[in-house]
């Protein structure tokens, strides 16, 4: 059954649900304000693949507000985390609508919203892939058969009923997308926050978001790393569970080849788009920021790498000199693998050498003389 949905706040992601949903034959409306307003009006929802480059351009239903007594059956907010505050009263105004999906960048929690709009009308998810604004041009990564992406939904109580379930089967019709439904979405929202926000984004500030620059840029590589190993630890003495586990595996990856990796990974295709994304949200991340230092105060962890890191996301220190190396890396983790690998490989030939004894196959060989 074809659904009514309104998208408040057309930003990379707002645009590309809008479009995906209304081809899949649902009843979209779209809802921004200012300059985005006045730009989907005249040019309606235009995306660019940053891939192909194909351009696709969809005209939808324009409204100016969400009224009092509006009905929609789903309104999906994906707008920027410090910006969501301040259209609160507006949606709270409203008593028609059902479910409210806010899909964002979260480490403070669902209460905000369950204050303002009632537990039973608030779901949470996260919003995928990247992509950024370039005029009234929404460049986003590709989403399709070939690149399908998974969309985490959840109820903030953890709960799955039937509410939960016709909301993933809305955005599952999506082209390319298919809906998670998580029992943990709060914490799975906190954990993206840790990875990414004390860590990644301060590192690419650190090398005036640009891509060369990173990939070039060992000490931001190393930072990244530490600040990464910090900010999981910080969560853990929070109490807060790491979801989904993989992150942790993340964490014991040798420092030398995490690096490796990174520095590798800058250069690919997608590492453009997604260092664009965070130069061009660069207030939603100090925001992110503060929530992150909030989340983890409970449990009084030291956190001295992200703490020099997010000298950057505050805009308090010159980025650091392209291809600069002066932190050594860590070894130690190497060294002792190749020990331990060398001392299982000395047991198991003593072990092969008693069981060929205790066989009798066991025969010393002396040279002639």
């Amino acid at each position: 059954m074809k659904k009514k949905i309104l998208i408040y706040g057309v930003g990379p992601f707002g645009s590309l649900f809008a479009e995906r949903l209304a081809e899949a034959g649902h009843s979209v409306s779209l809802l921004d304000h200012g300059e985005r307003l006045q730009e989907l009006k005249t040019h309606g929802v235009v995306i660019e693949n940053t891939v192909t480059g194909v351009r696709t351009v969809t005209h939808l239903p324009i409204v100016e507000s969400l009224g009092e007594e509006d009905y929609y059956d789903l309104v999906i907010v994906p707008v920027r985390k410090n910006k969501v505050s301040a259209i609160l009263p507006a949606l709270a105004a409203n008593k028609n609508v059902p479910t409210f999906l806010f899909m964002m960048n979260n480490a403070a929690g669902q209460q905000e919203f369950i204050d303002a709009l009632g537990k039973e009308r608030v779901m949470a998810g996260f919003p995928l892939p990247g992509g950024y604004k370039e005029g009234q041009v929404m460049h986003m990564m590709p989403v399709d058969k070939k690149n399908t992406m998974m969309l985490p939904i959840g109820e903030v109580d953890g709960s799955v009923s039937t509410r939960t379930r016709e909301v993933a089967k809305i955005l599952s019709s999506m082209r390319g997308y298919r809906a998670e439904i998580r029992k943990d979405i709060d914490a799975w929202l906190k954990t993206q926050v840790a990875v990414m926000i004390p860590t990644l984004v301060p590192a690419v500030y650190a090398c005036d978001s640009d891509p060369e620059h990173f990939a070039e840029t060992r000490d931001a590589q190393v930072l990244m790393k530490r600040a990464l190993h910090e900010s999981l630890q910080a969560m853990k003495n929070a109490g807060i569970p790491i979801t989904p586990p993989a992150f942790e595996m993340m964490d014991r990856i040798p420092e030398p080849i995490f690096v490796l990796a990174l520095s590798k990974m800058a250069t690919t295709p997608p590492f453009g788009p997604i260092l664009q994304h965070l130069k061009d949200s660069a207030d939603e991340n100090e925001y992110l920021t503060d929530e992150y230092y909030a989340m983890i105060r409970p449990g009084n962890t030291p956190t001295p790498t992200i703490d020099r890191l997010t000298e950057y996301t505050y805009n308090r220190k010159a980025p650091l000199p392209a291809g600069s190396n002066s932190i050594p890396l860590n070894w130690r983790p190497i060294y002792g693998a190749a020990i331990g690998i060398a001392a299982v490989a000395a047991v198991a030939g003593a072990a092969a050498l008693i069981v060929k004894q205790r066989n009798g196959n066991f025969r010393l060989k002396i040279p002639a003389a």
